[in-house]
């Protein structure tokens, strides 16, 4: 395991200020579909980042100890951000497509009494993908598993995903059930196509039936990625306001933001977090990296084997009507569920604090905290265990 810091070299900023003032944006079509994204607030966006201090930023991104790690066969960058007490409980935080790792943080810093892991995906951020073999779900979850097993040496630990690692959530608590305290939810359990012919409960078929009838429209860029994946890519990868234009859309499309309103998505994740995005995405080139779970496992999985270690789940509110039957008959020790009033798709970033204080209470529910607790958090520079080593400032890594 090595210390790592994000250094962005100066050639690489540079060259993005240039692509950013040459940009040609386009005005709206006439008449065209509903989407996250308008070309008066993709300008704003653009211009945000043209004038983004990346330098402050970047700062405020090491503050949090991160290390990289060889994961079997991957290579994995993570941040661990350990509590003062060394039994506090561990937490396994993952992302999902296209957010990353950093916009995740918040959360983390509200969990101070807790050992916090927000790894990058493989292929995400400043993790390289795998270098052999396909991208599936069952894969990421051993190989998350061993990062906070073999090379943290947490012998139990929480787990938490959105979206591409929802179902990875659910695999680490179903295939490791002796490692896993419980399982925190808000992208529920969703049964494979097969289960989902079988459904008679009319509020149950309701939902999917509602969530099929969206898809055509709303699950177009799953498509192009799964299908296209390397045409997509290039265009992305040479073109920033391209790339702000594809992650943005979906940063608003699908937070708690009110449709046909792309500038109010800043209530819930702020402009700096966006652009903080759209950089690491630049900078490490891993756009095109970041769509093999779309098209390496687009065939949706069969039965998933159910959940029998406690869970707690909050649904989130673009699936507001997901029925409680389907959760409970997955997650067999249901222990709490909840429809959140605030927070979609990215709800550990849009709801930080609503979040955290549920995560304490889920821990503190199953014996792993105990309140009050000293929410204090060891930073770099702070006395660490042998096993983790603090961060060298000398280091200096971009990808």
């Amino acid at each position: 395991m090595q210390p790592f810091l994000i250094d962005v070299p100066d050639a690489v900023l540079e060259d993005l200020r240039d692509r950013l003032a040459r940009t040609r944006l386009l005005p709206d079509s006439p008449r065209k579909p509903r989407s996250g994204m308008s070309a008066a607030y993709l300008r704003q966006l653009v211009d945000g980042w043209r004038e983004f201090d990346w330098r402050a930023r970047e700062a405020w991104l090491n503050q949090h100890p991160q290390f990289t790690a060889e994961v079997g066969d991957a290579t994995i960058h993570f941040v661990h951000a350990r509590a003062a007490r060394a039994d506090a409980p561990a937490l396994l935080v993952m992302h999902g497509w296209p957010h990353l790792f950093s916009l995740q943080l918040g959360f983390a810093d509200l969990l101070p009494d807790f050992h916090v892991v927000i790894p990058s995906l493989p292929g995400f951020a400043f993790s390289p993908p795998y270098a052999d073999g396909p991208m599936t779900e069952q894969r990421l979850a051993d190989t998350m598993h061993a990062l906070m097993t073999e090379v943290l040496g947490y012998e139990r630990y929480l787990t938490y995903g959105e979206d591409v690692s929802a179902n990875v959530n659910d695999l680490l608590a179903a295939t490791h059930p002796k490692a896993v305290s419980g399982v925190l939810v808000t992208h529920a359990h969703f049964p494979s196509n097969e289960e989902r012919d079988a459904l008679t409960d009319p509020a149950e078929r309701a939902f999917f039936d509602r969530l099929a009838a969206a898809h055509g429209t709303d699950g177009g860029y799953g498509h192009i990625q799964a299908t296209r994946p390397d045409t997509l890519a290039a265009a992305l990868n040479d073109s920033p306001a391209g790339l702000l234009a594809w992650l943005a859309e979906k940063l608003v499309e699908w937070s708690d933001t009110p449709p046909g309103q792309p500038e109010s998505v800043e209530r819930r994740i702020s402009r700096d977090r966006i652009l903080t995005e759209a950089m690491i995405y630049w900078v490490t080139q891993s756009i095109g990296s970041s769509f093999r779970p779309y098209y390496e496992g687009a065939d949706q999985p069969g039965p998933m084997p159910r959940v029998e270690v406690p869970a707690a789940v909050f649904i989130q509110r673009h699936e507001a009507d997901n029925p409680e039957s389907i959760a409970r008959d997955y997650y067999r020790d249901l222990r709490r569920f909840e429809r959140l009033q605030e927070g979609g798709h990215f709800t550990v970033a849009e709801v930080p604090a609503a979040m955290a204080d549920r995560t304490r209470a889920f821990a503190t529910e199953l014996g792993l905290l105990q309140p009050p607790t000293d929410r204090t958090r060891l930073h770099a520079g702070d006395t660490m265990p042998p096993s983790i080593p603090p961060p060298n400032p000398t280091a200096r890594n971009s990808r």
